[in-house]
């Protein structure tokens, strides 16, 4: 995580790629305000979840100003993986992309493309956010968004695990996210720590061991994410808004509710 402002020099794919530990969170309600909590925090990125929270383009406009602002790295998790989608995000100055169901080497192939302009086919403006609206030049903004915009793909499919080398190996994907929750579903398991689910994870962290390239995962808590670092994991997604928000009022409300218990007598806290 951020220690220091020097820091702040480096873009988020740069820290992702040299496996700084990085802690975000998902971002579901479509305002700014907990996007500016979260980056005051000192958290490292945030997800802006287009795919299950209620985020529209505007929506998704107002939450990565926010990030800038508050100084953490806006990443949006697209609905789905179409050239259009992706370069709207991209455009509003997303400073990558969470992609989901990567699930074959052509799609990882598609995807890289609608992010990259060199050896891509992202669609040219310099006029948006990202461009500087108009500031930066054709090439400037050509080479700082293909230098500066991370990629990363979602292995969350068992058809996914059989070709996974060759997935991982597809040149412009930054990383990888292990969707722990869509696997326990498609190979009915019993929940997160499943062996099935287990195995299925080490499988796609071996495999973007061998080829150099980051994994984020999703975890409970530190003590969760330290026994997925010792397996090379280096980015870690914990709660969301919601959630933290929800934690924090269940502790609340069970604060107060002591309150209301019976409370002993004046005699009896006083015997004479």
């Amino acid at each position: 995580m951020s220690t220091g402002s020097g820091e702040a020099k480096r873009t988020f794919r740069q820290r992702f790629q040299d496996g700084e530990v990085l802690l975000g969170t998902f971002i579901k309600t479509p305002t700014s305000h907990a996007i500016e909590i979260l980056g005051g925090l000192g958290f490292d990125f945030v997800v802006i979840d287009e795919e299950h929270a209620p985020f529209d383009r505007v929506t998704i406009d107002v939450g990565l100003l926010a990030a800038r602002a508050s100084g953490t790295a806006g990443i949006v998790r697209v609905a789905e993986p179409t050239p259009a989608k992706l370069l709207a995000v991209l455009d509003d100055g997303a400073a990558g992309v969470l992609v989901p169901h990567v699930s074959s080497v052509e799609k990882a192939r598609d995807v890289v493309a609608s992010c990259r302009y060199r050896g891509g086919a992202r669609g040219f403006s310099n006029s948006p956010r990202a461009g500087g609206y108009g500031t930066l030049g054709v090439w400037d903004h050509v080479d700082q968004a293909d230098a500066s915009v991370t990629v990363i793909a979602m292995i969350e499919d068992p058809e996914a695990l059989d070709d996974i080398d060759a997935i991982v190996s597809v040149d412009g994907l930054d990383g990888f996210f292990i969707g722990r929750g869509d696997l326990t579903v498609a190979l009915g398991a019993t929940g997160l720590a499943d062996p099935k689910v287990r195995s299925a994870a080490e499988k796609i962290l071996a495999a973007a061991r061998r080829v150099g390239k980051p994994v984020c995962l999703m975890v409970a808590d530190a003590a969760e994410a330290q026994d997925w670092r010792a397996l090379g994991a280096n980015a870690f997604i914990v709660s969301s808004d919601q959630g933290f928000m929800r934690q924090a009022a269940a502790r609340t409300r069970s604060d107060f509710a002591a309150l209301g218990a019976p409370q002993p007598s004046r005699q009896a806290r006083n015997p004479s």
